[in-house]
C-alpha cells in the first residue's frame, strides 16, 4: 500500500511544472483551501481550524480545511505542491514535513524547494501521556518499568514520520527503552485505544490530549520541550529526567512554489493580524499553544533549522521509511 502511494505521488508531482499562477491583483475571490496532513479531530486539525476561522474573516472568503492523512503528512504535502500556485491551496505544515526529508529515502518532491514559506502560526509542545492502567506517575518510573518489560509496551503515534512519532523514537533512543510503535492516521483514532489501555504511551500534541489530562482520563508525565511549558508549569520537562531531550512542535503555512509574492505577502499580513487577535490567542492558550507570528523569511529560516535538527534526531533514533 505504501509503495503504491509512492507511485501515485511520483506520477502526480510531474504536473507541477505545467502550472502557472493566476493574477493576484484581486485575490481572493473564492474560498481558500488549507490542506492538513492528519485526520480530522486531532490536535493539528484543531489548530488549523482555529486559524482558518480567524483567517477567513481577514480574507473575506471561507477558509476550507481539507484533511489528507497518510504517509506522515506527505500525501497532504503533495496535494499542496501539485496545486495551482495561485494562493487558493495552502498547506498547514509542522515538523512532520521537515522530518520527511531525512526519514523517507525516495520522496518525489523536496519540501523546501517545492514550497514557499508564508507564515508561522503556533508554537507548542508534545506531551508524554500514559494510559491510567500503567503503574507509573513520573518519567523515571516509566523508564524503570519499561526496562522490566522490554518490547511489551506499545507507543501510539499519529503516523510514521510525524513529530509525535519522532518524539517517541527519540525518547526510546535516549532513555534506552524498547517499545513497539503503533502508527495511527492522526491523534483522533489513537486516543480511544490509549484511553482503554490498548496502547500504553503517546507523545501527543498538547492540543489533542490536554482536556483528557485535565479530566483525569490520562496521566501526563512530561513535556517534550527543553524546559517546562509556560501554560503547564506543574508538568516536568522530560529533559529533567533524560538530559538533553527536546522535541519542540510548531505549525505554519506554506504555499506551492511559484505562488505570486504579492499573494504571499497578503496572506502573511492576514495571518499575523489574525494571530494578534486576543480571541485567537485565548483559543490557542486553551489548547496549550502560543501564537507564532513570523515574516515569510523568518519562517523559511525556521524550516531550514528544523530540517537539520530533525535530521540529527532521525539519525540518533536509527529509523527510516520507504
Amino acid at each position: 500500500m505504501l509503495k503504491s502511494a509512492c507511485v501515485l505521488m511520483v506520477m502526480a508531482v510531474g504536473a507541477v511544472a505545467t502550472q502557472t499562477p493566476a493574477c493576484a491583483s484581486d485575490y481572493p475571490t473564492r474560498p481558500v483551501q488549507l490542506v492538513v496532513g492528519l485526520a480530522a479531530g486531532g490536535g493539528t486539525d484543531l489548530a488549523a481550524r482555529i486559524l482558518g476561522e480567524f483567517l477567513s474573516r481577514r480574507l473575506g472568503q471561507p477558509v476550507v480545511i481539507e484533511n489528507h492523512p497518510g504517509m506522515g503528512g506527505n500525501l497532504a504535502a503533495l496535494a499542496a505542491i501539485n496545486a495551482r500556485p495561485d494562493g487558493y491551496t495552502l498547506l498547514f505544515t509542522g515538523p512532520n514535513h521537515v522530518i520527511a526529508k531525512s526519514l523517507y529515502k525516495k520522496l518525489p518532491f523536496d519540501f523546501q524547494r517545492d514550497t514557499v514559506p508564508v507564515a508561522g502560526v503556533m508554537r507548542l509542545t508534545n506531551l508524554m501521556v500514559v494510559t491510567k492502567s500503567l503503574p507509573t506517575t513520573t518519567v523515571q518510573e516509566f523508564i524503570d518499568y519499561a526496562k522490566t518489560v522490554p518490547g511489551k509496551l506499545s507507543m501510539a503515534s499519529t503516523g510514521v514520520g510525524t513529530s509525535v512519532h519522532l518524539s517517541g523514537e527519540l525518547f526510546k533512543a535516549m532513555a534506552g527503552v524498547d517499545m513497539v510503535h503503533v502508527p495511527y492516521r492522526g491523534s483522533s483514532p489513537a486516543l480511544p485505544d490509549l484511553l482503554t489501555g490498548k496502547v500504553h504511551v503517546f507523545f501527543a500534541n498538547l492540543t489533542c490530549c490536554l482536556e483528557f489530562v485535565r479530566a483525569g482520563s490520562l496521566r501526563a508525565l512530561g513535556v517534550t520541550a527543553l524546559k517546562r511549558w509556560k501554560t503547564l508549569p506543574e508538568i516536568p520537562a522530560i529533559s529533567e529526567t533524560v538530559p538533553g531531550y527536546e522535541a519542540d512542535v510548531w505549525y505554519g503555512v506554506v504555499a506551492p512554489r511559484g505562488t505570486p509574492s504579492e499573494v504571499i505577502q497578503l496572506l502573511n499580513s492576514a495571518i499575523n493580524a489574525a494571530l494578534a487577535e486576543p480571541e485567537l490567542a485565548a483559543r490557542f492558550d486553551a489548547a496549550g499553544g502560543l501564537p507564532m507570528p513570523m515574516t515569510p523569511d523568518d519562517f523559511g529560516r525556521l524550516l531550514a533549522n528544523e530540517t537539520e535538527k530533525w535530521r540529527k534526531a532521525v539519525e540518533l533514533a536509527g529509523i527510516s521509511a520507504e
